[in-house]
This record gives structure tokens, C-alpha cells and sequence, in this order.
């Protein structure tokens, strides 16, 4: 497993692991990974090392501060109007801290930020636990609604959709890219990676608040449940021009200095023209208020997960002002790959669980989908636009609020 800078007199925690073998994943496709740290060393965020995001006002201006030439052979990538992912191979100073810091000294913060990976694991998991087994037979809970989501789209950002997905007859009709397991060994039987089955179940769960909805699932996170920024914001207004009218994006992560990820910020300027499609993002699952990015936009639908219990917010939920409205997201059962999953996490660290094609998951990336196809099956009901009927299940959501927790929302 690559080696992250480790944290100070601590044995590694969960995160370092998820952290490490992230890293690796992203090695083996030729990019290195860098960690911010906290001043008392704990894991902040990751971020795509040897480049950083520049408003293009400034280009020219970075250039000169990192002493990066206009005639090297590096490419730059004018990703989306407004943002330019500067190479800073040649240059003078090529770590991104110390580049973004030197920036911030010159022109100021915000001029300049790292280009954040953002997974459906970055920290603190998101999920928040490894899938686990259940009963043979087992139903979707949350289960299937009556109905609802005829004529919407939803476009999900994930793993992709395993082909044994059209097995569970919720799931019918549901489109996407592959998600892959590994081959089957001698005795027939089939390993399931790390994430596989993530975009299944969020399809599934999405499906099942609103089974008559069209759903496609993309396999953007196929690099260890993880992409960079400024792919992930080129993806996302790819998704703008199919005309989805709700994009979940089940995803995210931390920044430095809790600052908007420079990517996003210019994606707004598009999203705006698209004035029915909604946003609906994870608000992750480090148990903190700190802002997760893209759910800690004021453009974007930001869901926390509600306990098991339905009495109080999941432990392991992020909070604050910033979350928009709360919804189930422990112990949800769905749609899952068939075959074996070695544990990964401490404390479960090889253990051997198999699935039969559901599993119990806990995650805001499985709230995030509830709340998507609630506003599908709201959309179908009232003929309002994915945003109509955003705001008007927050709106609905304020006022039935979960004592000590927040606005909440409820399948059905």
C-alpha cells in the first residue's frame, strides 16, 4: 500500500487505509495523490498533486509565481469557462501547498485552490460502513413506493450499474455503465472489490421512492469510489446537457480552508441556465459540521442521514447550516453484487461476508438518493421542475423537523 505521510503517534485509522488505498488506485493510472493535514495532523483532504485550479483571470499572473514558463511542453486545461487546471510540472515550485500558498500571499486566497479529489470515500467514508449481509430474501428498505417519477430523469454519478442489477424487478429499466467484479476463481466463486455495487444500491434506493422514473448510472467513480474536481464538475455539465432533471451525486469531500472548490464555482455559472435541474449531493459522514463540498452549496440539495432508529441523526452524519434536510440513511437494504467481500476497515479487517445480491448499508450517499427520488415522485405528481419540487420538500421538511437534528424528509 503506498505510504501517506502518517499521523503523528497514532496507529492508522480507518481513513489513513481508505486514504492509502485511494492512493494507490490513482498511482496505478500514472496520478499521485497529496494529503492535506490539520495543524494537529489528522487527514483534512486529498487532492490530484502536480497541478492546481487558477481563475483564468489570474493565469498568466501563477505563472510567474511558480516560475512556470509559457513555452513548456506541460498542457493546461481550460476545463470550463471561467477555471484553468494549471500543470505545475517546470515549474520553480511544484508542491501544491506551498504554491497555493505562495498565491495567496500575492493575490490573495481564493485565487487558487488544490484540484480536490472527492469519492464516495475521501475521509471520513461515505459510505460510512462496509456493505454487510442479510437474510436470504430480503426486501429493500426503505421499500417500493406505489408509484410516481413518470417522465423524470435522474442522472446518478457512482460506480456504474452491475449487470446482475435487472435481477430486482425495481430496478427494471435502469441504464448505466459497468460496474465490474472481479473474474471467478476455480471454484466459481466471484470477489467483489472495494465499492463495487455502490452505484446499484444507490440506483435501488432512488428507484424505489420513485419506480417509475428513468434512471442512468455513470461509472465516474470507477477509481477507488474517487475522481478528481475538475473531471467530476466536466461530468456533471456533460449530465446538464443530457437535460437530467435531478443529478445525485452520492460524493464529495473537504477543502482547504473549508474554501469552495474553484471547480464548482464556475460549474454554477452553467447550472443557473438550466433552471429545472436539481443538484442533490451526500453531505458526507465525518460526524462534522464542517462544510463537505458539492452538498455545502447554497445551488445544491445537501442530505444528512437519519439514524436506524428514525429518532436522532446517524452518528456518523455530517451537520450544520449548511445541510439542507435529513433523511434515512443507516441500515438500508438494496440492491448489492452477488459473490464474496473481504473487509477492508478496521475493526472487520478479513472478514469474509457473502452476498446473494442485497446487502444493509449505511451512508449519506444512500440518503442522498431517497431525497432524489422523493423530488422525481413529487415531480410526476405536481408537474413542477426538479427544483420546484426540491423547494418544496424542504419547505415540507422544515416544517416536521426531527427534534435535535434538523428539517427531515420520510419515504412516503
Amino acid at each position: 500500500m503506498t505510504s501517506l505521510p502518517p499521523k503523528p503517534e497514532n496507529l492508522p485509522t480507518k481513513a489513513e487505509v481508505q486514504a492509502g488505498f485511494l492512493a494507490d488506485a490513482f498511482r496505478a493510472k500514472g496520478v499521485d495523490v497529496g494529503v492535506g493535514r490539520t495543524p494537529a495532523g489528522d487527514l483534512d483532504f486529498l487532492y490530484e498533486d502536480h497541478a492546481i485550479l487558477v481563475r483564468d483571470a489570474y493565469v498568466e499572473q501563477v505563472r510567474g509565481i511558480v516560475g512556470r514558463s509559457q513555452d513548456t511542453h506541460e498542457q493546461d486545461d481550460g476545463f470550463i469557462d471561467g477555471v484553468t487546471l494549471l500543470s505545475l510540472d517546470g515549474a520553480d515550485i511544484t508542491d501544491v501547498s506551498a504554491a497555493i500558498d505562495a498565491i495567496d500571499g500575492r493575490l490573495g486566497v481564493g485565487v487558487a485552490t488544490p484540484n480536490h479529489v472527492l469519492s464516495i470515500c475521501p475521509v471520513g467514508s461515505c459510505p460510512a460502513t462496509e456493505p454487510a449481509e442479510v437474510d436470504p430474501g430480503a426486501l429493500p428498505d426503505p421499500g417500493i413506493g406505489d408509484g410516481g417519477g413518470q417522465g423524470v430523469y435522474i442522472y446518478i454519478a457512482d460506480t456504474g450499474l452491475l449487470d446482475s442489477a435487472h435481477e430486482h424487478a425495481w430496478l427494471a429499466g435502469v441504464t448505466g455503465e459497468p460496474d465490474s467484479l472481479l473474474p471467478a476463481d476455480s471454484a466459481g466463486t466471484v470477489a467483489i472489490p472495494e465499492y463495487a455495487g455502490h452505484g446499484t444500491f444507490v440506483a435501488g434506493v432512488a428507484r424505489c421512492m420513485a419506480p417509475a422514473s428513468t434512471v442512468h448510472v455513470v461509472s465516474d467513480l470507477d477509481t477507488a469510489g474517487a475522481l478528481s474536481e475538475h473531471k467530476i464538475v466536466k461530468r456533471l455539465d456533460e449530465a446538464l446537457g443530457l437535460g437530467a432533471d435531478i443529478i445525485c451525486l452520492p460524493a464529495g469531500g473537504n477543502s482547504r480552508r473549508n474554501l469552495p472548490p474553484l471547480g464548482f464555482e464556475a460549474l454554477w455559472r452553467r447550472y443557473r441556465h438550466h433552471k429545472g435541474t436539481v443538484l442533490v449531493a451526500a453531505a458526507g459522514n465525518n460526524s462534522s459540521r464542517r462544510p463537505f463540498w458539492p452538498a455545502a452549496f447554497p445551488q445544491v440539495v445537501g442530505v444528512g442521514a437519519i439514524a436506524a432508529n428514525r429518532r436522532g441523526r446517524a452518528h456518523f452524519s455530517d451537520f450544520g447550516p449548511w445541510v439542507d434536510v435529513y433523511a434515512p440513511g443507516e441500515d438500508l437494504v438494496n440492491a448489492y453484487a452477488t459473490g464474496t467481500y473481504t473487509c477492508r476497515e478496521p475493526p472487520n479487517i478479513g472478514e469474509i461476508r457473502t452476498f446473494r445480491g442485497m446487502a444493509r448499508w449505511s451512508g449519506s450517499s444512500f440518503a442522498a438518493p431517497l431525497v432524489a427520488g422523493l423530488i422525481a415522485a413529487r415531480m410526476s405528481r405536481t408537474g413542477e421542475n426538479g427544483r420546484q419540487a426540491a423547494d418544496a420538500l424542504l419547505a415540507l421538511a422544515r416544517a416536521q423537523p426531527l427534534p435535535g437534528v434538523g428539517p427531515a424528509l420520510w419515504p412516503g
